[in-house]
Order: C-alpha cells, then sequence, then structure tokens
C-alpha cells in the first residue's frame, strides 16, 4: 500500500470526530503529556511546535510552562478545539512528513501518539529532525505492540461477536515499519540522524466510563472503528454485547472501566 493510500486513510478516521476524541481517546492520550514535555526539555522561553497536536492537550500543558507554542494538525476539527484548549498557541493546519517551516525553527518538537498515523514514520522524525535547532530535542510517544489489555479489549469484543475484520485496511509497506517496542523506537530514533536516543514504557491504570470508552469505535475512529463500522447494525449490536460482556469483570465499584495500558516513550538530542 503506498504511502499516500496509508496516510490519506489515517486521516479519514478523524475527520469530523474531535467530539467523539475527547469522549474516548482523549483523556488516555493526555496520561503521559508531563512526561513527553520532560523528554523534550520544555520549560519556560523554550519555542515548541507540537505536531498532531489534537485538541491541544500537550501544547496547552507546554504554555503553562512559559513556552512559545506553535500546535499543528491536519484536521480542522481538532484545531478549533486546539484554539479554546491551548489559548495563546499558533495553530497551523499541515501533516508530516512536510510541514511549512524553515529549518531549525523550534526548540523542541513533541508528537503524542502520532507516529502510529504516518505512512512513512522515519521521514515524519526526519521532519521533526529539521525543525528543531541543533542542541534541540524531539521527543515522541506510540502505542506498542504487542497492545496493552486496555486496547486489546476492542479486538476481544470484534473477535467473540465472530466478526472477520476486512483485509482491505492499508498497512505499513514492511520496509517502513518497525517494531513497536523500547528497542524498536530507540533505533527508529538513531536511524534518523538523532543522538542520544532512547525510550521507556510509561505504564499505568486507564479509569473511563465503559460507554466513553465505546464511544470512539462507534464513532468510526481508527481501525477498530472502521470494523465496527463496516457491519450491519445486529452485527454492531453483538460486538457491543460482547463488549459489555467482556468489561464486566473489569469494573470497579463505581462502575468504571480500569485496565492497565502502556506507551512509549522515545527522546534524543538534535547533533
Amino acid at each position: 500500500m503506498i504511502e499516500v493510500d496509508f496516510d490519506a486513510h489515517e486521516r479519514s478516521r478523524w475527520t469530523g470526530r474531535a467530539r467523539a476524541y475527547r469522549r474516548s481517546f482523549g483523556r488516555l492520550c493526555a496520561y503521559p503529556t508531563g512526561a513527553l514535555l520532560d523528554a523534550a526539555a520544555v520549560r519556560a522561553g523554550r519555542r515548541v511546535i507540537d505536531v498532531g497536536t489534537g485538541p491541544g492537550t500537550v501544547a496547552a500543558a507546554a504554555l503553562a510552562r512559559g513556552a512559545r507554542v506553535v500546535a499543528v494538525d491536519a484536521e480542522p476539527g481538532m484545531l478549533a478545539a486546539a484554539r479554546r484548549t491551548a489559548t495563546g498557541a499558533g495553530l497551523v493546519g499541515g501533516a508530516l512528513p512536510r510541514l511549512p517551516f524553515p529549518d531549525a525553527r523550534f526548540d523542541a518538537a513533541v508528537a503524542n501518539f502520532v507516529l502510529n498515523h504516518v505512512g512513512d514514520p522515519a521521514a515524519a522524525l526526519a521532519e521533526l529532525r529539521r525543525l528543531v535547532r541543533p542542541g534541540g530535542r524531539v521527543a515522541v510517544t506510540l502505542w506498542p505492540f504487542p497492545h496493552p489489555p486496555l486496547q486489546r479489549l476492542w479486538r476481544e469484543a470484534i473477535d467473540a461477536a465472530d466478526v472477520v475484520p476486512p483485509t482491505d485496511l492499508p498497512r505499513l509497506a514492511p520496509e517502513r515499519d518497525f517494531p513497536r517496542t523500547e528497542e524498536g523506537v530507540t533505533g527508529l530514533l538513531s536511524a534518523a540522524g538523532l543522538s542520544d536516543a532512547g525510550c521507556a514504557t510509561v505504564s499505568w491504570t486507564h479509569r473511563a466510563d465503559p460507554a466513553d470508552w465505546w464511544a470512539g469505535p462507534a464513532a468510526g475512529i481508527g481501525a477498530v472503528g472502521l470494523v465496527v463500522q463496516r457491519q450491519a447494525p445486529a452485527v454492531r449490536a453483538r460486538i457491543r454485547q460482547e463488549y459489555d460482556r467482556l468489561t464486566a469483570g473489569c469494573r470497579t465499584t463505581d462502575g468504571m472501566l480500569a485496565l492497565p495500558t502502556a506507551a512509549l516513550l522515545g527522546a534524543a538530542t538534535v547533533p
């Protein structure tokens, strides 16, 4: 599958879904924000670009540290949300691997759960490196594979409902893919010409209203959302029934879903 197909598909899964994202994935993706900004050495006075800002969570946190922030996203609905969340950030429409900024414009670049959604991760990292001055920092988060229990839940519900996922979903070309592990991320950063590369796993237990966690796939977000949306109404109802069954044993006394998850946090220095 060629790059434009993969990227176009990924962007289509987010179009018009900013509200559903905030309800389902938003709090989950916000969790590593502080660690991400620490890894990028974001502090007062630093020029920071937040690529794939979504609703502006990371950009707002960087502003709170006194940084000067530019936030970029390809989806107008996400930029509209970021305008409310990250007041004071410069907002720009754009997408990796080509962004409309000169070389070495920033002191740090951050991309929170963005590399999972680009057709050429190496090219995306090369662009982040281009935007940062020598001595500056690049930091990224992405989901690991194999998936943690929280993310496995949806596929388990689909399998339990006897639904076969479609085979025509765009996938990264093998030569562009990389292991979604600490070693794989470290290698990707180093291959982009960055120095002092490293990656750590950030683990936590995510708590969410089960209805909110279901809202993402129900709205068509991500590959699992596309699988759900392609089913007939009766099949979608069966997947939801299996989801409710599987989550019944993972709920706390207040009815909230509580499951372990993790993210990979990679960071490096521009030489």
